[in-house]
């Protein structure tokens, strides 16, 4: 049998010769990079290297994130995918401006400007940004559907009846800004509830939609017809269950909780409605636009360009499409930075117009908004309202987190170790080769019992047959990785916590197999049981003497025979792009050396805020530093677009 090889290895093509196999041999070209760029080429009959590089580093970009590359900067910026590969200085970089007119005067492969012409290219070159065509007709459109909605005029609403209301549902002298938001989500045909864990974002927008039914009915309008999605399947569960609980407790009469009882939630990719097949088409688009009113979509930080767009084209033009989530944590796989380009520089503060500003302070009742006038270009900040105050952090937790947001790392370092009953930070490297296995060993013990403290909790419930307290343990602590592989890897570390349980727990020896007290991880969708990739379980003891697998689904305990599961592993840790959503009692951040091309300021960030009560925090101060000067820098013109430049 052949070896299979890995498209995106470098040393697919090491023979390639010239420009593209200089940048191939050193690593930043990836095979399918080279080997699109020369189909390119052959089909446009180009064969001037510099051009066929520029085409190759335009495929690349996307695959890290980035929308376009920048011909004027990319050879300071680029860095290689493999960490270990060689530096880049060395490179043969062509002159940008030479580069950049050479790639003008290519009219076979490359279009010029905003302006789209009768035939279309496959690259689109604006100034010293070059775009495939395909990712640079997603930016303007997702743009220019973006600001229709923001522009589509105010609602008409009774601002006494809204003040009332607002004043009736958040009634602590507290709420201002979430009276804020939720009547941005009212008012306008574009808002944005963004803020950290623990601000109040769900608990806003819950509200949101009850006013939103509340008017429907005082205006004798029918009831309004409601989406709420969200980018995973675990994500839309969370945001239905919550919506579910707002309406036990809101003071709305039982017809508005009634609805918010009925509503359920879906990823966005099944409420465009899928079709098999296709990663990009849906059943629902510009030409078969959602039926719906209000479209309110979770966790907005993971949701890509190329998503985004299918979602607003499918909006319907009189519709509220309401965006929620942290635009500070991690963003989508995918290209783009979709939710921190839309909220732009109001996540920092209010940029509200005159008019806007005057009429909030009015229906929320403050008697003055704090934050910027909206820039002189525009008054695209309207809708958007960023939370700040934190219910779920304790207080130092809360200080790191704004820190590491703010990029101050002294103020990180204070905050790390300032609070120790909050915060214990174990400052050591766990892949040092000088650091001896018993040195490591004593160095870990805060990890070590508070792994062990929750495993024997969990495992102790599990034996004896009680479900609930063997997931609410298993909620209380989990260890959160950076990689999946290696020395600081979920794998590596998983397998030592299963050690330390054996150690400490009398007749734990799990093989592998079906056990009392296996920790459970769902990795793949099942919608017949209503399980979502990232949803997490235990094996316990039945009635019957047998085993079952044991998860929470809509608020109550649901319990499975393990031969149902397909896609499951064992959970002892998991990487912190998979805790997305998630929040824990204690977590546990094992952080990567400092040379991690994957650690930045939102990785550290978003793993800090999943801890509710205690955090420990691993790794060096030279680490620490490194993760917080490090912010994901992705190239995208949507901020731009919607900001002014």
């Amino acid at each position: 049998m052949s070896e299979l090889l890995d498209p995106f290895a470098p040393d697919v093509v090491a023979r390639a010769s010239g420009l593209l196999g200089d940048f191939n041999g050193a690593g930043l070209l990836a095979a399918a990079d080279v080997h699109v760029a020369r189909e390119l080429g052959l089909l446009a009959g180009v064969e001037e290297p510099a051009l066929l590089l520029a085409v190759a580093l335009a495929v690349r970009a996307p695959r890290l994130g980035h929308v376009f590359v920048d011909l004027a900067t990319v050879s300071e910026t680029a860095a290689v995918e493999d960490e270990e590969s060689a530096a880049l200085a060395t490179l043969p970089w062509p002159d940008p401006a030479q580069w950049i007119a050479a790639l003008e005067s290519c009219g076979a492969l490359v279009a010029l400007g905003e302006e789209e012409g009768e035939e279309v290219r496959p690259l689109r070159l604006i100034g010293s940004r070059l775009y495939l065509d395909r990712y640079w007709r997603e930016e303007r459109d997702v743009a220019d559907r973006l600001a229709a909605l923001w522009g589509g005029g105010m609602r008409s609403v009774d601002s006494t009846w809204l003040r009332a209301a607002l004043a009736r549902l958040f009634p602590a002298a507290e709420d201002e800004l979430q009276r804020c938001a939720a009547a941005c989500a009212v008012l306008r045909g574009l808002a944005v509830v963004a803020g950290g864990p623990g601000t109040g974002k769900t608990t806003t927008v819950a509200r949101a939609a009850a006013l939103i039914c509340e008017l429907a009915s005082a205006e004798g309008r029918p009831e309004p017809l409601i989406a709420l999605c969200a980018p995973t399947g675990k994500a839309a569960a969370r945001l239905e269950e919550a919506v579910r609980e707002e309406a036990e407790r809101l003071d709305v009469a039982g017809g508005v909780a009634d609805q918010l009882r009925r509503l359920r939630a879906s990823t966005i990719h099944r409420l465009l409605g899928w079709r098999p097949g296709s990663h990009s088409r849906f059943r629902h688009d510009a030409g078969n636009r959602l039926p719906h009113d209000v479209v309110i979509v979770d966790e907005t930080s993971m949701v890509s360009l190329s998503l985004m767009g299918r979602l607003v084209e499918a909006v319907r033009g009189d519709a509220r499409l309401v965006l929620v989530g942290d635009p500070d944590q991690l963003t989508a796989i995918e290209a783009g930075a979709v939710l921190r380009d839309i909220v732009g520089p109001a996540g920092h503060e209010l940029r509200l117009s005159r008019g806007m500003r005057a009429l909030l302070e009015r229906v929320s009742g403050a008697a003055a908004l704090a934050g910027a006038a909206a820039p002189a270009q525009t008054s695209f900040g309207d809708g958007i309202v960023a939370l700040r105050r934190g219910h779920r952090f304790g207080a130092a937790i809360g200080a790191l987190a704004d820190a590491i947001r703010l990029g101050d790392s002294e103020a990180a370092l204070h905050a790390a170790a300032a609070a120790p009953d909050q915060i214990a930070w174990l400052p050591l490297d766990v892949g040092d080769p000088e650091l001896s296995a018993t040195a490591a060993e004593t160095a870990l013990s805060p990890l070590r019992d508070a792994a062990v403290s929750a495993g024997r909790a969990m495992v102790g419930a599990a034996r004896a047959g009680d479900a609930r307290g063997a997931l609410e343990a298993l909620a209380g602590f989990r260890l959160l990785c950076a990689h999946r592989r290696g020395v600081y890897g979920v794998a590596t570390w998983s397998g030592q916590v299963e050690r330390w349980l054996s150690e400490a727990i009398d007749g734990f020896a799990p093989d592998g197999g079906v056990y009392a007290g296996r920790p459970l991880l769902v990795t793949e969708n099942d919608y017949e049981l209503r399980l979502y990739n990232g949803d997490t379980g235990v094996i316990v003891s039945t009635e019957s003497g047998g085993l079952g697998a044991a998860f929470v689904r809509d608020g109550s305990l649901a319990t499975f025979a393990p031969s149902r599961l397909d896609s499951v592993h064992t959970l002892h840790a998991m990487t912190i792009h998979k805790s997305q959503g998630s929040q824990f009692d204690v977590a546990a951040i094992l952080l990567p050396e400092a040379g991690s091309r994957i650690l930045t300021r939102e990785l550290l960030y978003t793993a800090v805020t999943r801890a509710r009560r205690r955090l420990l925090l691993i790794g060096s101060e030279e680490t620490l530093r490194a993760a917080i000067e490090r912010p994901v820098a992705r190239a995208t013109g949507l901020r731009e677009r919607l900001w002014g430049a």
